[in-house]
């Protein structure tokens, strides 16, 4: 099982999209400021919180849909239903 998901910062109000097979492990990680593995999260602040998130079979739906995600119309979904 898979997790697409999107974090909100409530620091900045950035949005992050990821995918995983083990989201609370991945969403500590995004919340460690040691972690080298999140650039992106670690760079641009949390604490992040998980507002959206979605489980598929495969990794290779999850990665489908991630993509999809943030895409221009993916993001305008989530602009528009963001905390």
């Amino acid at each position: 099982m898979y997790y697409v998901y999107a974090l909100f910062s409530e620091t900045t109000g950035k949005i992050y999209i990821g995918q995983t097979n083990n989201l609370d492990r991945r969403l500590m990680e995004h919340n460690d400021p040691n972690n080298t593995n999140t650039f992106y999260t670690k760079r641009n602040k949390g604490p992040w919180r998980i507002f959206y998130k979605e489980t598929v079979d495969t990794r290779t739906e999850a990665m489908k849909m991630e993509k999809s995600l943030k895409s221009q119309k993916g993001r305008k979904f989530f602009t528009l239903s963001s905390p």
